[in-house]
């Protein structure tokens, strides 16, 4: 069962805390991850952008010239693709570009790119997280911590002041550990939560676990 330091908001570390092992002690499995997070990118596409084939566009029906005896090449309709104004060849249209990705796929992969951060040493765990809706407040704490690169902030519902206090400091992300994804885990080098927020997340994956066999 894999065991993580706890810290205060001085960085000091005030004990430790075992760790659920069906979600922080999973193998690490990448072509896994890779696939939930491409399913989750496309699946956030919108997939609304639209051009005009050359039926579509309006006009040209006339032929700009004779075919013969002008000297220039033979045109059909200015709405061709090669006049400026004409119909796009192969046109984009609105589509779906979704991604089914089955639930057991998607746990397993979280609970992957979770155990990664255990095992690398980038999940660092507070005991509590209480600060003001204050930037400096917050800066304050990750320079306690020595956190300098790229970090998801993941707290527990009622945690509005601290989320506020990191929106304007550039290299944190926020996210609700009820909310977590595997792109938001992947996409940052840190993730920087509280003892509440894990165990939230181990009762939430682990009962999905067991729902899942």
């Amino acid at each position: 069962m894999p065991t993580i330091k706890i810290y205060n908001q001085k960085g000091e570390s005030t004990g430790t805390m075992e760790l659920d092992e069906s979600v922080f002690g999973v193998e690490y499995n990448e072509p896994l991850i890779h696939q939930v997070i491409v399913a989750q990118m496309a699946n956030a596409r919108q997939g609304t952008k639209s051009a005009l084939t050359r039926t579509e566009v309006r006009g040209g029906g006339r032929k700009p010239w004779r075919q013969k005896g002008t000297g220039n090449a033979r045109q059909g309709s200015i709405r061709s693709p090669q006049w400026k104004g004409g119909g796009v060849v192969f046109a984009p249209k609105p589509r779906s570009f979704r991604k089914k990705v089955n639930k057991v796929v998607r746990w397993s992969a979280f609970t992957s790119a979770l155990s990664a951060k255990v095992a690398d040493g980038n999940l660092i765990v507070l005991d509590k997280l209480e600060v003001e809706p204050k930037t400096k407040q917050m800066a304050a704490v990750l320079k306690a911590l020595k956190i300098e690169s790229r970090v998801l902030l993941a707290l527990p519902e009622g945690s509005a002041n601290a989320l506020k206090a990191a929106r304007n400091i550039p290299n944190v992300r926020t996210a609700a550990s009820e909310q977590l994804c595997v792109y938001d885990v992947v996409a940052n080098a840190v993730v920087l939560t509280t003892v509440d927020a894990i165990k939230a997340i181990e009762q939430k994956y682990t009962a999905k676990e067991v729902a899942a066999q």
